[in-house]
This record gives structure tokens, sequence and C-alpha cells, in this order.
């Protein structure tokens, strides 16, 4: 039996500490004994993670920045190892920018779209109306 006014030891409070040692509260997730494997996400093993500015252009970039954007983005592509996962998410996601080594353009005339076209696509789709 324990005395009174006295908690017992486990997740929610250490049994003792010794002389020196500081208390450090647990949180709930810390007392789970939780085993989360490493992410095994394709995105984590891209190439082009953290150069968002070649993948997807800013306002108002003329016909001519693009073309070199993409160029640049393209060579990164060739060298990535999850190129076509990259790819197929982006054609299964309906995505803006440039993934897998692919346009918007190049995305639309395999037959992929996005919700609201821009560039060649929207200019053409004026003309229509």
């Amino acid at each position: 039996m324990r005395a009174v006014g006295t908690l017992p030891s486990g997740p929610y409070r250490p049994a003792r500490i010794s002389p020196g040692e500081r208390q450090v509260p647990m949180s709930a997730l810390e007392s789970l004994a939780l085993d989360i494997a490493v992410s095994s996400d394709w995105m984590d093993h891209a190439v082009c993670k953290g150069r968002t500015h070649l993948f997807f252009p800013p306002k108002a970039e003329r016909p001519q920045a693009r073309v070199r954007r993409e160029a640049q983005a393209r060579l990164l592509c060739r060298t990535c190892p999850v190129n076509t996962d990259c790819q197929s998410f982006a054609r299964d996601n309906r995505e803006y920018g440039f993934w897998g080594g692919e346009s918007e353009e190049e995305r639309h005339l395999a037959g992929f779209t996005v919700a609201a076209p821009i560039g060649v696509r929207a200019r053409g789709q004026r003309s229509l109306v």
C-alpha cells in the first residue's frame, strides 16, 4: 500500500530523480510507445526539393523567361530518381507547375489538364469564346 498523497510511478511521473538530474515533463505522445517508420515518400528523394523557383512561375513571367526556367528544371528532372513518380503524381492530381520533366502544356497535350489553365491553353480558350 502506498502512502496517502503520493502518485504511482509510470509514464506520467518518473519513479525517482537522482540529484543533479533535471526533470523534464512528458507529453502524452512521448509516454506512448510509438514505432513510427521513417517516411518513404517519394518526395523525400526528389532532386528538386527546395528549388521551387525553377518549377513554379513567378507572377507575370515572360514567355522567354519561362522557356529558360523550364529548361533548367528539365535538366534537374533528368537526374532525379523519382521522375516517374513525380510525373504520375502531377497527372493524377492535376498539378500546376513543372513536374516530372513535364510542363503544364506538355501534360495538357498528353491528355491531363489542370482546373484553370494558364499560358497558351488559356489564350486558346479565350479566343474560342
